[in-house]
């Protein structure tokens, strides 16, 4: 379990306070009236939100131990600012920026797994087949406290996953705390990268052929593409879709597999401050089957199969089975800065059909198996997920697959 001490959370304050302060000095005299320039009334409480970090800036100055080093605790601050935001806004300083502009589209080598943030470090979300990352068992979870030596509470996201890719046999070293431990100190774990290949779609058969299962791996536009030859060549065949440990980074491949099955109804939204809404709503020409469907989903389900996942279930067309997701599903906005530097920005989130943003609160099945993660402790404590190979023997338990099984046998 991973803690944070006092000291640390007093840092992450003083920094926080810097940043606030540098950037808001200017309406801090305006409230002031020393320009002679005075906040309207729906400014008010930032302006004297200001006015307290201005006071807090000026004895960190004057009474600290030693001068601080203004530039390394603004860079610092508005990481923690950015990150306070969500995980996936991030603040990149001039030659974090340069790296991550100039990088190439598709990195030919890699670790294989899907990283976030989640108690402020760097965690697991799901691993690929075959990847360096499962050859060290990396499970969903895991807390990756440090890479090459530099923490993950002081990165940000696309920093860290950045720091992933690199030239083939390249190695890169973490600091892994894994999840359930016991031991209190980390495990230090060396990943070379290399290339990663994409899963295949997994299927298989059950109930003499009346129920057909399928696994995408990851959700890309020519993932549901098969999905759909699959469904298209037995139109009346029962489908369990298991979205288990499955990413997918383009919001609309998940509304497209679930349009497979809805003929009809409002799947998401999209919507931010300065964002027009967007609905989403199902296309009766491009379903393809009125048989029943169960989906299975754990906490390594990231992204395009959230909202897939929670529309068919908002809209009643299957059951959800197994835990809670991970909880993506936003859109950022790359900002140039003036010093070469750029923020990552959250601009919009996707509701459900229920109106949920799941980035906020992920989607909760309507069959829960094992103990629900509602907040960040119990996403610390919580046990390890149950997941299925695609490839070889099933485990001899499955409660998840059990369950959905159970529930497409009975319709």
């Amino acid at each position: 379990m991973v803690r944070v001490s006092r000291f640390f959370q007093r840092f992450v304050f003083v920094l926080s306070v810097v940043i606030f302060s540098t950037l808001g000095l200017g309406f801090v005299f305006g409230e002031f009236g020393w320009f002679g320039v005075h906040a309207g009334s729906s400014q008010d409480g930032a302006y004297k939100q200001m006015s307290i970090y201005a006071d807090v800036l000026k004895k960190i100055q004057t009474d600290y131990v030693t001068e601080p080093n203004i530039g390394n605790v603004t860079n610092g601050a508005l990481h923690g600012l950015l990150e306070a935001l969500d995980a996936d806004s991030s603040y990149l300083t001039p030659t974090e920026y340069k790296i991550y502009s100039e990088r190439p589209a598709a990195s030919a080598a890699q670790v294989g797994m899907t990283v976030s943030k989640r108690y402020g470090y760097a965690v697991v979300v799901n691993v690929l087949p075959g990847s360096p990352a499962d050859a060290e068992h990396f499970k969903d979870g895991d807390v990756i406290e440090s890479i090459d030596g530099q923490s993950t509470r002081e990165l940000s996201l696309a920093v860290i996953r950045l720091m992933f890719e690199g030239k083939p046999g390249s190695k890169v070293t973490l600091s892994l705390i894994r999840q359930g431990a016991t031991k209190a100190d980390p495990d230090k774990v060396t990943l070379s990268r290399g290339p990663v290949a994409v899963p295949q779609l997994a299927s298989q058969s059950y109930e003499g052929g009346s129920i057909l299962y399928l696994k995408p791996g990851v959700l890309t536009a020519s993932r549901v593409d098969e999905i759909a030859a699959r469904i298209k060549a037995a139109p009346h065949t029962k489908i369990l879709l298991d979205l288990r440990d499955v990413t997918g980074e383009d919001e609309q491949q998940g509304l497209r597999l679930a349009n497979l099955f809805l003929k009809q109804g409002a799947m998401a939204t999209l919507s931010g401050q300065q964002f027009p809404q967007q609905s989403f709503n199902a296309d009766a020409s491009k379903c393809l089957t009125d048989a029943p469907v169960e989906v299975i989903v754990n906490r390594g389900t990231y992204g395009a199969p959230e909202l897939a996942a929670a529309a068919l279930m908002d809209l009643k067309r299957g059951e959800l089975v197994g835990e809670r997701t991970f909880g993506e599903g936003s859109v950022q906005k790359t900002m140039g800065l003036q010093n070469g530097a750029a923020l990552l920005l959250t601009v919009a989130k996707y509701q459900t059909a229920s109106g949920k943003k799941i980035q906020d609160v992920a989607v909760t099945p309507n069959e829960l198996i094992g103990k629900p993660a509602s907040d960040e402790e119990d996403e610390e404590e919580a046990a390890p997920a149950k997941t299925a190979p695609v490839k070889g023997e099933q485990p001899k338990t499955d409660e998840f697959l059990n369950k959905a099984l159970q529930l497409l046998k009975a319709k």
